[in-house]
């Protein structure tokens, strides 16, 4: 299959798997990204508010944790438009932190974006982006003795299968130097009722981002998914924390991709896994960076405690 795109990969690999799954990561095309701006605006969907509501009230609690002697280095994966972030480094800056800002994405895009709003927010910053996979892109952050904060806001660790996060962790500690921080943003355990309601919304703008996904793969992987045959099903687990969500087949079917020349059979009721979203307990976010030779600092959580941005030091 290398003569194909990855994503058209992917999809043979997880329609081809037993159950049916399609990676998450492939929700965030152009649509993906505006039905997802809609979810985060949602009154059910906390995360991100609460995840503001620490970084408003806490950065300069954070910044005190660092023990910052001279310039600072800001590494974040996964930046996305920089929304969270410049409020972070804002409130560094005010505390007279000498900033250079590192972002990394897939998308070169993505990065002009982000380039923009943060600059233009905080027009005196460094600012250097990356654009690349970030197992490569960290290989070329220039070589310095600056103090470095390495960041994974926004509770995108909770997508990672199991034990895939414990590697993704210990990938990032591999880059990180003795004294060096990470400050990891984590979806904690709550009311089994508010998080499931998070995530399968009265209004059904979350069914509609999963089913945005079949779109895509229309689109870049040549398939002739038939959306009126398909339906969205999430649910919680309080056992694990794991919350799945699911596309449901309301009929026997078969899908076809154009660009493999192959057909995929659906049963009546079978599933496609689209995405996992992890809550954790405390004690698993110290586990988790145990596992990767981090030590835990402090968890800063907002008011309700419904979630915390972490913070190691190697």
């Amino acid at each position: 299959m290398t003569e194909f795109s990855e994503i058209v990969q992917e999809l043979d690999t997880g329609l081809s798997s037993t159950p049916k799954k399609l990676s998450s990561k492939y929700f965030y095309d152009d649509k993906g990204s505006m039905i997802f701006q809609e979810i985060m605006a949602m009154p059910e969907y906390y995360l991100t508010r609460k995840e503001h509501e620490i970084l408003i009230e806490q950065s300069g609690d954070i910044y005190a944790q660092l023990d910052v002697k001279g310039t600072l280095d800001v590494i974040e994966l996964g930046a996305g438009d920089g929304s969270k972030t410049k409020i972070l480094l804002k409130q560094f800056m005010d505390l007279g932190a000498e900033l250079r800002y590192i972002p990394l994405d897939i998308s070169q895009e993505a990065l002009n974006e982000l380039k923009g709003i943060v600059g233009a927010a905080l027009p005196d910053l460094d600012i250097r982006p990356l654009a690349g996979d970030y197992f490569k892109v960290l290989n070329e952050i220039e070589k310095s003795d600056r103090n470095r904060l390495f960041l994974f806001l926004g509770s995108n660790i909770g997508n990672f299968i199991p034990p895939s996060n414990e590697e993704f962790i210990r990938f990032i500690a591999k880059y990180m130097r003795s004294g060096d921080r990470l400050l990891i943003g984590v979806d904690l355990v709550k009311d089994p009722r508010v998080i499931l309601r998070a995530y399968d919304d009265s209004q059904g703008i979350t069914r509609r981002f999963n089913l945005n996904l079949l779109k895509r793969l229309n689109r870049e992987a040549g398939t002739d998914f038939d959306l009126k045959l398909w339906d969205f099903y999430c649910q919680y687990n309080p056992l694990n924390g794991e919350v799945r969500s699911f596309l449901i087949s309301k009929d026997d079917q078969v899908v076809y991709s154009s660009v493999i020349n192959k057909s995929y059979t659906i049963a009546k009721h079978e599933v496609i896994w689209t995405e996992l979203s992890k809550k954790y307990q405390i004690k698993e976010i110290e586990a988790l960076g145990k596992s990767a030779g981090l030590t835990s600092i402090q968890h800063f959580t907002d008011k309700a405690g419904y979630f915390s941005d972490s913070l190691f030091k190697k």
